[in-house]
């Protein structure tokens, strides 16, 4: 990636390495909440009455086609509850086509929700929030009831009393004189096993990089991994297009080169990436593989796009099912860099021009494809993130995929040194907001739940050259060689030709000669997936797989860490 200096970039991407690499980085503007007030739905949860289990249904959009909505539970006993669930009709013409933070099942026309089992018991005067996107305008719940009493409140079901084995005390017990403290609120932890380790795969790899998918296979990562992104579609005129053709889906491969050891023949109508894509997943029926659309250099589109969210999503939806590729793909990645702010052009369309992509594909593919994103990482006040409303989008997406890497790099030759994707900040580094804390902190006080967001890593180094100083914030006279592009070196080839010498804000950098570099070991890679169990992050991403040693050395610290 080639850019005119730091503020045009504010971090956030994937890096360009070779002339075929696109660099990484609903309807109507939704309506205003305002809380249905008929007879069947509960008071607010602030006036829930004590005994009763309430839950408020919020309009959060409405465009004709669909709407959104929001709902809160609330405990207003004085008991804790292993969970709730919820009961209803809605109108004709209107249906749930997907829905976060519970689960949903459906019998015709009627819905159960029940609590997810992450968010644990329901405790007294707790409330629960989740919510759901649908076809249709916005419709009051009919007939609706929470763990068998109506949702506008009634006597909750009380655990019955055992009766006293030994007569009742005259006097009460003593009370504590110390006031106890209450416990900090902790966010959902998902379980290991329903943490995501998702991979980029770059569809221009295998030419001068000659990685192709049967090294994800031979690497032994395809059992470790949870989802591949195929990275990129283009955007043109506003709409879902193929990259190359020739990698996508016509290259040739031998016997050897194939991930099940049959050589394509001349006449089969499926070749290339598409096809030895499934053929993995034939071989990995737990794997799931999205394609990819923008990047750095194809996301002019977006847009036109945001300008006609149906026309693209149609398109995508024509594209990602064309008969010769039907089924590779289970899901779609936005990677649109970035909405309402620039990055290799600007984009001035609105903060919820995202939300209306996002919509409009979700409209289009239903409840049970994949729709993710990546989005900048830029935790400064005022920054990319700020830019646009990516809570309010992401509640239709699966996950979301902060790239909280290229902070910083020789876009900026004279330096000051400093790692391209530190975890935290640390004294000296050169931009407040520029680190993964930053910006996942931003996220999260935004609404966004902590388990829908996963936390980049990058399999690459940024590096400088000219510098003396070992320790970060040392000048430089320019970037440092790289083997596809100066300032940008795979890790695979640093952790020799450049072992690490430290560590400074969670990630690792290296002085040797007169180049300094910053990259991610196994050791900072596991430290790192230790902070996104903490904060209850849903996973890991990366980009990208090529990075990685023959052996998926960091993929194997992922996994690891992740557990």
């Amino acid at each position: 990636m080639r850019v005119a200096g730091r503020a045009a970039r504010a971090a956030v991407g994937r890096s360009s390495w070779s002339r075929w690499r696109p660099r990484a980085g609903a309807g109507a503007a939704l309506t205003a909440s305002v809380a249905l007030v008929a007879g069947l739905v509960a008071v607010a949860p602030t006036a829930a009455a004590q005994g009763t289990l309430g839950a408020t249904f919020t309009p959060s959009g409405d465009w004709g086609t669909g709407h959104q909505m929001s709902v809160t539970v609330t405990n207003g006993t004085t008991t804790t509850a292993p969970g709730w669930r919820l009961e209803f009709e809605l109108p004709q013409g209107t249906a749930i086509t997907s829905a976060w933070d519970a689960d949903v099942s459906r019998d015709g026309n009627r819905y159960t929700i029940t609590s997810k089992v992450w968010a644990g018991p329901f405790a007294a005067g707790a409330s629960q929030t989740w919510g759901w996107v649908g076809t249709g305008p916005s419709a009051q719940p009919i007939g609706c009831t929470i763990n068998g009493v109506p949702c506008g409140g009634g006597t909750a079901p009380q655990p019955p009393t055992p009766e006293p084995t030994t007569p009742a005390p005259t006097t009460p017990a003593p009370q504590p004189t110390t006031p106890q403290p209450t416990p900090e609120p902790t966010a959902p932890v998902p379980a290991p096993g329903d943490r995501k380790l998702v991979g980029y795969f770059a569809e221009w790899g295998v030419y001068d990089r000659n990685y192709h998918v049967n090294n994800i296979k031979t690497s032994g990562s395809a059992s470790q991994l949870t989802h591949v992104l195929y990275s990129f579609g283009n955007t043109t005129g506003g709409r879902c297009t193929i990259g190359d053709a020739y990698a996508a889906y016509e290259k040739a491969y031998t016997a050897d080169q194939s991930v099940d050891g049959v050589a394509d023949s001349w006449d089969q109508p499926l070749r290339g990436n598409f096809n030895q894509l499934r053929k993995l997943k034939a071989a990995n029926p737990d794997l799931k593989v999205l394609w990819s659309f923008g990047g750095w250099s194809w996301s002019g589109g977006f847009t036109q796009a945001a300008a006609n969210p149906q026309a693209f999503a149609d398109s995508c939806y024509q594209l990602i099912n064309d008969p010769r590729w039907a089924g590779v793909f289970d899901g779609i990645d936005v990677d649109w860099e970035y909405p309402n702010a620039c990055g290799l052009t600007c984009d001035s369309s609105g903060p919820q021009a995202f939300d209306r992509v996002v919509s409009a594909l979700r409209d289009r593919f239903g409840s049970d494809f994949l729709i993710t994103a990546a989005i900048t990482a830029d935790g400064s006040d005022g920054g990319k993130i700020d830019a646009t409303d990516y809570a309010t989008a992401t509640r239709k997406l699966d996950f979301l995929m902060p790239m909280t890497y290229d902070y910083f790099g020789a876009f900026n030759p004279q330096g000051p040194t400093a790692p391209h994707s530190p975890l935290t900040a640390y004294p000296g580094i050169p931009q407040d907001g520029f680190n993964s804390e930053a910006a996942v902190n931003k996220l999260l006080a935004s609404g966004i739940p902590a388990d829908k967001i996963l936390l980049g890593v990058g399999f690459y180094g940024r590096g400088w050259t000219g510098v003396s100083q070992g320790a970060p914030g040392g000048s430089a006279t320019g970037a440092a060689p790289g083997t596809y592009e100066p300032g940008i070196e795979d890790y695979k080839i640093l952790k020799t030709r450049c072992p690490a010498t430290g560590t400074v804000g969670g990630t690792a950098y290296a002085h040797c000669g007169d180049q300094w570099w910053s990259y991610d070991t196994p050791q900072t890679i596991e430290g790192k997936m230790a902070w996104a169990k903490d904060k209850g992050l849903g996973g890991a991403f990366f980009w990208e797989l090529s990075g990685d040693t023959a052996d998926g050395e960091l993929i194997g610290a992922l996994s690891r860490g992740l557990r």
